[in-house]
């Protein structure tokens, strides 16, 4: 896995998501843009195997 392309990607998104905060509308369109159905996927599984992990250690 090439990791600077993944850092670059997530630069991008955090730039996205502060656009949406100044401007909704067009912040929400470009996040549109950019969300594919495959990296929805990714981070619902990242979400979801690091709701299991705190809940498992909380125990």
């Amino acid at each position: 896995m090439n990791t600077d392309r993944l850092s670059d990607l997530v630069v991008g998104v955090a730039g996205d998501v502060a656009g949406t905060v100044v401007d909704p509308r067009a912040g929400l369109a470009r996040l549109r843009a950019v969300i594919t159905p495959r990296a929805l996927i990714t981070v619902a599984a990242g979400l979801a195997v690091g709701f299991l992990l705190v809940r498992a250690r909380r125990r």
